[in-house]
């Protein structure tokens, strides 16, 4: 299945009915007064949170969706039925953005201008729903319109219109562990290693063009890695797509960095992609982070150790591993790290929920 983590689209909910205009018609009763009947309301737009689903793929080749229009009412005070409501499901981890728009004052030199999005709801739940557009309400049938004065109107309402909207949807996935680093850190290898995930691996740069989950099991506790492709300079800012991939681990409780030792100058990759976490906001330079210094297996341990403690030195990493992803070496201690700080970002999580850990969610 191709992955697609953002798509635009377009939403209408369904107009209501006409009234009718209509009149009693009974044998020997020559004035029997207006009995039209209202009509129904349009049907709602309705996004639900849905398991199995990782991707907004769908979306891709569906852009459109309108919901359907409230029947007209009829004689004899028969009122219309409501149309149906559409209900389309997305991933958990989608969020619902408006449409771009130009921030008021923010237009430069150039002519270019800062764009803002609203939020509209985040589904972080399976089974969460949001009636996101209402339905118009039905028209009215001209007994409505009957007063002591105006014994019989001809008057009726053709129906309230819905509303209607482009709006973006965006998935963030749902992860408890994140993977960072440069472009042939050797993420992929790592997470193949601890993870029944068969990521492709290739001595190039950006073999990973997609996020990536596995589901690691050590020490008879299971959490969930999310790979995202590698980070370059400007990242944050889109370059290489990088903005989107570093949307997928927002929801991260723990980050492991992956620094290549056998590169020109790991240091400086530690601190590019460190600049990139604190440049893209969201709070994932403030995430519980630990830093593995990966592909032992190509150098000796004097050089590594060598590199280690440039890396303690000159960019300040507290909690440094050297492993091998390919080997599996170091990769058991680096793992029993990660499960103590799991526990530490799940009560912080239901800390900044309440009391009692549900999220204080709304649409708006």
């Amino acid at each position: 299945m191709h992955f697609l983590d953002q798509a635009k689209i377009y939403i209408k909910s369904g107009w209501g009915g006409p009234g009718a205009v209509s009149f009693r018609r009974e044998k020997y009763i020559e004035y029997g007064g207006p009995d039209g009947g209202n009509g129904g309301k349009g049907g709602d737009i309705i996004f639900e949170a849905v398991a199995g689903l990782n991707t907004l793929i769908d979306f891709r080749y569906t852009q459109h969706f309108k919901a359907q229009r409230g029947l007209p009412g009829a004689g004899k005070n028969r009122y219309g039925a409501g149309g149906e409501d559409l209900v389309i499901k997305v991933p958990v981890g989608t969020q619902i953005l408006s449409d771009p728009t130009p921030v008021e004052g923010s237009e430069d030199e150039d002519g270019s201008m800062e764009y803002e999005q609203e939020l509209l709801a985040d589904f972080t739940e399976v089974g969460q729903r949001i009636v996101l557009l209402r339905g118009g309400d039905g028209g009215r049938g001209n007994l409505s319109y009957k007063t002591s004065t105006n014994r019989a109107p001809r008057q009726h309402g053709t129906g309230w219109p819905g509303q209607e909207m482009w709006v973006w949807l965006r998935l963030k996935l749902l992860a408890d562990v994140g993977l960072v680093g440069m472009p042939n850190a050797g993420k992929s290898t790592f997470i193949n290693q601890v993870t029944n995930t068969k990521a492709k691996v290739g001595a190039y740069a950006f073999t990973t063009t997609k996020p990536q989950l596995g589901v690691v099991l050590h020490r008879d506790r299971e959490f969930v890695l999310a790979d995202i492709p590698g980070l370059i300079e400007g990242a944050a800012d889109g370059a290489g797509i990088g903005d989107r991939f570093l949307g997928h681990i927002e929801r991260c409780g723990v980050l492991i960095h992956l620094i290549d030792a056998t590169g020109d100058d790991p240091v400086e990759q530690f601190r590019i992609v460190q600049d990139e976490l604190v440049a893209y906001g969201g709070g994932l330079d403030e995430k519980p982070q630990i830093v593995a210094l990966n592909k032992g297996d190509l150098l000796g341990q004097e050089l590594m150790e060598d590199i280690a403690g440039q890396l303690r030195e000159e960019a300040g990493v507290r909690q440094l591993f050297i492993i091998s992803g390919a080997t599996g070496e170091g990769v058991p201690a680096l793992l029993d790290a990660v499960l103590p700080l799991l526990g530490e970002a799940k009560a912080a999580d239901e800390d900044d929920d309440g009391e009692e850990g549900e999220a204080t969610w709304s649409p708006l």
